[in-house]
């Protein structure tokens, strides 16, 4: 499939009914928390947007990644995609995404198309409630990397996390306890977690898992 092709359809898939917790529970930790019947959070969570960027390389659909440097925080190392807390300075979450991929990599806001949206996402150990944002640019960006906000920038054919042969599960200890964990390894990275929950939503919006929108 060409690439806009794939845009064209993805366009189209996401302005039907997502299918949200269905997707999100093939790459969720087991137990999840924060997903506890009758759990409250203890403060209202905090909104914050993602950007999910579609660029061509060789007439292949591609997404961006970025891997967090090492800091005194529960995301600290993980890869994610591009996507921080709203500030007073958004208009909406859209604009949030948009902000924060300038910043952490450089992609110009005026380039990026919003074709849609997936389902937001509570992330409870930072107490963060995720909205992730679709678009698509025609051409790859010139990437300008900020090193305080991101350790390396992964860009991943989005057949990468769609072949069987990157998805794994570990049995892991989190917060100090046994945890179930799907996950993709990519590049040498381990995606997991809300940004693996996220691309397993993608991925049935496509019509992968069996899973009807």
């Amino acid at each position: 499939m060409e690439y806009t092709d794939f845009i064209a359809g993805l366009r189209d898939r996401l302005a039907r009914p997502l299918p949200g917790h269905n997707a999100h529970r093939l790459m969720s930790p087991i137990p999840r928390a924060g997903t506890e019947p009758g759990y409250v959070p203890p403060l209202p969570p905090r909104r914050g947007g993602v950007l999910v960027l579609f660029y061509p390389h060789n007439d292949v659909p591609y997404l961006a990644l970025i891997l967090r440097p090492t800091y005194d925080g529960v995301h600290s190392g993980q890869v994610s995609f591009p996507g921080g807390g709203e500030e007073e300075m958004d208009t909406d979450l859209i604009a949030t995404a948009l902000r924060e991929a300038y910043e952490e990599v450089g992609i110009p806001p005026e380039e990026v198309e919003i074709i849609g949206h997936l389902s937001k996402l509570y992330i409870e150990p930072s107490n963060f409630e995720v909205y992730p944002t679709v678009g698509w640019m025609a051409q790859r960006p010139t990437f300008r990397i900020d090193p305080n906000e991101v350790a390396r920038l992964l860009e991943v054919p989005f057949s990468a996390f769609q072949n069987p042969i990157n998805r794994y599960e570990e049995q892991w200890t989190l917060r100090g306890r046994q945890v179930q964990v799907p996950f993709f390894k990519i590049q040498g990275q381990t995606v997991w977690g809300a940004t693996a929950m996220i691309l397993s939503e993608l991925m049935a919006v496509m019509g992968e898992h069996g899973l009807q929108n």
